[in-house]
């Protein structure tokens, strides 16, 4: 793709310009004018991501025009939900998969109008609507992209949008003056228009994170209270833990011991959240196989019941993970007792709910149980891509 590109603009010679000019002694101009062909082979090899980056003023936005079709700011409805100013003909499972695929995955936020979120959040429905909207097939170029934000949430949610278009099967063009984005971003091909350069790149996996999982106050929990799709509730009787990055806790995971009349070795998931700002990375899974590991190397079996459609979809496809039950009036085991449990923690008519319980790899042995419970879980753990 070649495109020549011309920005020009004529100068009116106004009083407040005369007169700064005469200050300065700087001969006012009367008519500015760039022009460069730009030069993107992109037809050459299959891509889904590019990068138009540089510094302001640099011409990326005129190279965006006039080589794709730049997607508008999505406009919202203050009087209606997140939900309901999506296309009318997306089902609203469409809609959950793709909100929850770009890192926004509350629940309670999905339900809420456009002005009442953060500006994180914001840029996270803007690029969802921006991909339910565009037609099949065309490019999705965002300009300014991720220019609003802070820049943790610039490169987590880079991230996530370039996952979304990579499973989608879809091509987007980010155009932003922040190189940061980069190595989150992962695209197949960066022009630099200051430059003129243009560049083919390998896919790489994003920077790798260190998730550190420690015992916290139950006091954490009104942090994260608000964030949960279910209940703002703990029980008096829950474990905490927090998931650190960087010493800053963007995770809160609690368990109890379910007294059941038969297994007397069971740990029941309760709360789960991760921060908005850091949702998207699949840090909720691997905190609860760590917590799970943990359990059984202390001799315990670890369930968890979720009806959030993410979790759900994870844990089906993975080997750490078995489904017990799930569904409204699912049933996976005859025994009675589990079916009373089934029918007292999967009530139907409350919630389209799933439980999983973890499975420990097969070379690592149980460990005797330790009737002290719980109190410190793995440190450091690295998280892959």
């Amino acid at each position: 793709m070649r495109a020549d590109v011309t920005v020009s603009v004529d100068i009116e010679h106004t009083p407040r310009i005369l007169q700064t000019g005469a200050m300065f002694d700087v001969p006012p101009d009367t008519h500015i004018s760039r022009s460069w062909t730009a030069d993107l082979p992109i037809e050459d090899q299959p891509w889904s991501v590019g990068l138009i980056v540089g510094p302001s003023g640099a011409g990326k936005s005129s190279v965006a025009r006039r080589c794709f079709t730049v997607q508008p700011t999505p406009e919202w409805r203050d009087d209606a939900s997140v939900l309901d100013c999506f296309p009318d003909d997306m089902s609203i499972r469409a809609i959950i998969d793709l909100l929850t695929s770009v890192g926004f995955s509350s629940p309670r936020a999905w339900m809420r109008p456009y002005s009442t979120l953060s500006t994180g959040e914001q840029f996270r429905v803007d690029c969802a609507r921006r991909l339910a909207e565009a037609p099949p097939g065309e490019i999705v170029t965002i300009d300014e992209f991720t220019s609003v934000v802070d820049r943790q949430v610039a490169q987590v949610a880079s991230s996530t949008v370039a996952k979304t278009v990579r499973r989608q099967g879809r091509q987007l063009v980010a155009v932003t003056c922040h190189y940061d984005v980069v190595e989150w971003l992962q695209p197949d091909w960066i022009y630099q228009p200051h430059a003129e350069h243009f560049t083919w790149r390998s896919v790489q996996s994003r920077p790798q994170l260190e998730l550190g999982i420690y015992p916290i106050h139950r006091s954490a929990w009104r942090v994260f209270a608000p964030h949960h799709y279910l209940s703002a509730k703990l029980h008096p009787g829950a474990q905490c833990f927090g998931g650190f990055i960087n010493d800053e806790c963007v995770m809160f995971m609690s368990f109890l011991h379910f007294m059941h009349p038969q297994a007397k070795n069971l740990k029941m998931g309760h709360r789960l959240v991760v921060l908005p700002d850091w949702q998207g990375l699949g840090l909720s899974e691997r905190m609860g196989e760590t917590m799970g590991q943990y359990l059984y190397e202390q001799g315990y079996r670890y369930r968890v019941v979720t009806a959030h459609p993410a979790l759900i979809r994870s844990r089906s496809r993975s080997p750490r993970w078995k489904l017990v039950s799930g569904g409204p009036g699912r049933r996976l085991h005859s025994d009675s007792t589990v079916e009373r449990w089934r029918k007292a923690a999967l009530d139907p008519r409350r919630y389209n709910t799933y439980s999983f319980e973890y499975v420990a790899p097969q070379t690592v042995p149980p460990a005797p149980p330790d009737r002290g419970g719980v109190d410190r879980a793995g440190s450091g753990t690295a998280l892959d891509r």
